[in-house]
């Protein structure tokens, strides 16, 4: 597949704490970084106490696009909670709340514990637990691991 300068990806990169990820990355694909070409994405977890379901709903920046930041379009929280309170302007439907922030992120960072069950990353609807998209799953266990939009190289 031919890639131009203007695609973008998702990058992900992972540390064993949130220290050892750069606090401000460039737009370049970095070193121990993966790169999955994208349009949308969707993180799905469960709160690890009360045990419901939050949905976030993200665009990659368009092709065009200099701003390097994730736009956060929805967010779907089913059941509510300690530290699941949905937003004022949230809207009940079919069994969750429901709002659209429209809120622009330069990146995420996710705890990741063995504790915990692990995220779910959908990328343009292909769907996998989230150490399934990195280069080495069986280290990504405890950490952090940083998801972000990233420019690929040209081909």
């Amino acid at each position: 597949m031919a890639l131009n300068a203007a695609a973008w990806a998702l990058c992900l990169a992972w540390a064993a704490e949130a220290g050892g990820l750069a606090t401000d990355p460039e737009v370049a694909v970095q070193p121990g970084e993966q790169a999955w070409p994208a349009q949308q994405l969707e993180l799905r977890w469960l709160h690890s106490i009360e045990r419901g379901q939050w949905i976030e709903r993200y665009v990659l920046p368009a092709a065009a696009d200099a701003a390097a930041q994730l736009r956060l379009q929805q967010v779907r929280v089913v059941g509510s909670g300690a530290g699941m309170e949905p937003a004022p302007q949230a809207r009940w439907r079919a069994g969750g709340y429901e709002w659209s922030p429209a809120t622009p992120v330069p990146a995420l960072l996710l705890a990741h514990s063995p504790h915990a069950a692990d995220y779910t990353l959908c990328l343009d609807g292909r769907c996998a637990p989230l150490t399934h998209w990195l280069p080495n799953p069986a280290a990504a266990r405890q950490g952090v691991i940083r998801l972000r939009p990233c420019r690929l190289p040209t081909r």
